[in-house]
């Protein structure tokens, strides 16, 4: 995918911040797909402080047009579907400062999608305010790392490329084998 893009700002490179920044909405309101490779693609087009720039720019105003159709859409009786995730639960009924540093730790953590934030604050009662400047602060040392992370990998050599992937691999085996395991249990 970040090949794609990449390809396309080079042909297009007048259309490249724009694209850029109408991809990063489209993946924030999806709420589900991974924003590595437009961040890939920005650093390889545009440099790494440029092209993480754009990427911040391009998450915050995907945070906030998903924010803005999720509270339009689904703030009545997705509640519930929520309530059952104990982190989740404190964020629908989180306000004020509180809230603030709820999302800001949530944006901290890698793992956490970044859509279940949003979405979970969207309907629940955070303010517009509240989230978009938590969110903003979370995003940008999480974007940092991501970039960085990003720029390494860009600059091994293949060999390097082929061990990251085993090694990834390796975690993912582990990860669902763990995760199933733990279902198991619970049946």
């Amino acid at each position: 995918m970040k090949e794609a893009v990449l390809n396309f700002f080079q042909e297009y490179p007048n259309l490249a911040l724009i694209s850029s920044l109408a991809i990063s909405i489209l993946i924030a309101v999806l709420g589900i797909i991974p924003s590595f490779f437009i961040t890939a693609a920005n650093i390889l087009f545009f440099g790494f402080w440029q092209g993480i720039a754009i990427s911040f720019a391009g998450e915050a105003a995907g945070a906030v047009v998903a924010f803005y159709l999720y509270r339009k859409g689904f703030k009545k009786g997705a509640g519930q579907q929520l309530e059952k995730y104990k982190t989740v639960s404190k964020l629908l009924h989180a306000e004020g400062s509180k809230a603030f540093w709820l999302i800001l730790s949530l944006r901290l953590i890698p793992f956490v999608p970044s859509g279940l934030v949003t979405f979970a604050a969207a309907i629940g009662r955070v303010s517009f305010f509240t989230f978009i400047v938590a969110s903003s602060i979370g995003k940008l040392p999480a974007l940092l790392l991501e970039g960085y992370a990003v720029y390494q990998v860009t600059e091994f050599s293949w060999q390097g490329k082929v061990i990251l992937a085993i090694i990834a691999i390796v975690i993912l085996y582990f990860t669902v084998k763990q995760v199933l395991s733990g279902r198991s249990k619970k049946e």
